[in-house]
């Protein structure tokens, strides 16, 4: 038998991988996510019914799983919440998977609360903050408006807005990813803080 190691120019079987390894699939990842957050801006209604059934599938899954748990936890404190827990998210995972409209006007409300809730604690830190202070109050400000414009264009709002935020997550993350494969490409490690 050889020993491998004996040679000092020869690298262990178990090393860490070369910088620039695997770019490529990382560039073609970036590339689709780009594809599919421009499409999801083209097409925000169907965009819209993908993301509510995806949501809609977690939320019957993590109900059947929390069910199951709460049944076969025998003894364990938690097994009321448990159950309760899975029937709550198994219906509410049905509804957006069998009434995917309603479901998109539930997460799009969710939305809106989230948005008019960030804005009002944005401005009461504003208002406290010694550098920044104008930048801050006039971010929360944006983000009341924006959840008034959502709610005023109820429905129509609710068929777009998750789309549109699937969107800008697919094309945020793609073009992440693209300069990421880039710089790796050329060296540096894959998706490096510095």
């Amino acid at each position: 038998m050889t020993d491998t190691f004996r040679d000092e120019g020869a690298r262990p079987a178990m090393s860490a991988p070369l910088a620039g390894a695997g770019w490529g699939w990382m560039l073609g990842y970036g590339i689709l996510s780009v594809v599919l957050g421009i499409a999801a801006f083209a097409w925000p209604f169907a965009a819209t019914l993908a993301a509510t059934l995806v949501v809609g599938a977690f939320f019957t899954a993590a109900g059947i799983v929390s069910i199951v748990a709460g049944i076969r936890g025998r003894g364990h404190d938690g097994r009321g919440y448990a159950i309760g827990f899975g029937i709550v998210s198994l219906l509410i995972g049905l509804v957006m998977a069998l009434e995917p409209m309603s479901g998109a006007f539930s997460l799009t409300l969710m939305v809106t609360a989230w948005l008019a809730v960030r804005g009002v604690m944005e401005i009461a830190f504003g208002t406290r903050m010694r550098r920044g202070k104008a930048m801050m109050i006039v971010l929360g400000v944006v983000n009341i408006v924006l959840a008034g414009v959502v709610l005023a264009t109820l429905p129509f709002s609710a068929l777009t807005l998750p789309g549109y935020i699937l969107g800008i997550s697919f094309l945020f993350g793609g073009v992440t990813a693209i300069a990421s494969a880039l710089a790796h490409r050329k060296g540096a490690p894959a998706f490096s803080a510095a």
